[in-house]
């Protein structure tokens, strides 16, 4: 049997121009990657992501300003709300001065000018009573004042004497002492299912007959200016 050829080996300059070509296509492919990720935030996206970064710092800033100009506005328009009131409330107060010492205002003797009812929640109320006599104007007034509240409860009508508003049969009554006007305030509590109608104060001096005057519980509790300025 005849011997067999030797198996051929490649050509040195062959077995190069392989290497360089594989080398190429690596060099290739990592200069590819390269150009990618660079090109994904090289040099020619560099000023467009500035300015949308600028963009948004611009929309962060002109969102508060808007924020703060809003609240801005919320405080003025609150602050010209207690204005106005201040304003209703000194008003008021110059017409009550009017009536109680000008010069044409009708003297009256010892009498409850006004009555005021604000709820403090649970059946509790705080009254502000504007006493007021001008009929002699170099005495003082003084006493005790009560209150009673008319109503209905499970259909029926009844009347709340001060010791059922205090919660307390020896309650005294509110002490007023004053020459001209004095605001007497205090509290009262209603039982649980009373609907008031009407609100009796009476003054009573330590001579002389008692004074009464009564008013609804929708004027009473209406919300309206003070009847005087605070004693």
């Amino acid at each position: 049997m005849p011997d067999s050829p030797p198996p051929e080996h490649p050509h040195p300059r062959a077995h190069l121009a392989l290497m360089a070509v594989l080398a190429g296509c690596l060099l290739f492919g990592i200069w590819g990657a390269w150009t990618v990720a660079s090109g994904a935030g090289g040099d020619g996206d560099g000023p467009l992501r500035e300015e949308v970064d600028g963009l948004r710092q611009d929309v962060a800033t002109l969102t508060r300003s808007d924020q703060v100009s809003r609240e801005a506005n919320r405080d003025l328009q609150l602050m010209l709300a207690e204005r106005d009131e201040e304003i209703s409330a000194l008003r008021a107060d110059v017409a009550f001065y009017e009536r109680l010492v000008g010069s044409t205002s009708q003297r009256r003797g010892l009498t409850v000018h006004g009555l005021r009812l604000q709820s403090q929640g649970e059946g509790a109320w705080h009254f502000t009573a504007t006493l007021t006599q001008t009929l002699n104007r170099a005495a003082v007034s003084s006493g005790t004042l009560t209150v009673e509240v008319e109503g209905s409860r499970n259909d029926s009508l009844e009347r709340l004497a001060w010791a059922d508003l205090r919660q307390s049969g020896d309650a005294p009554g509110v002490d007023y002492s004053f020459k001209y006007f004095q605001q007497v305030e205090g509290d009262l509590i209603l039982p649980e299912g009373f609907k008031p109608l009407r609100v009796i104060v009476t003054l009573t001096p330590p001579r002389g007959q008692a004074v009464e005057e009564s008013f609804t519980w929708a004027e009473a509790t209406a919300a309206t200016p003070r009847s005087a300025p605070d004693a």
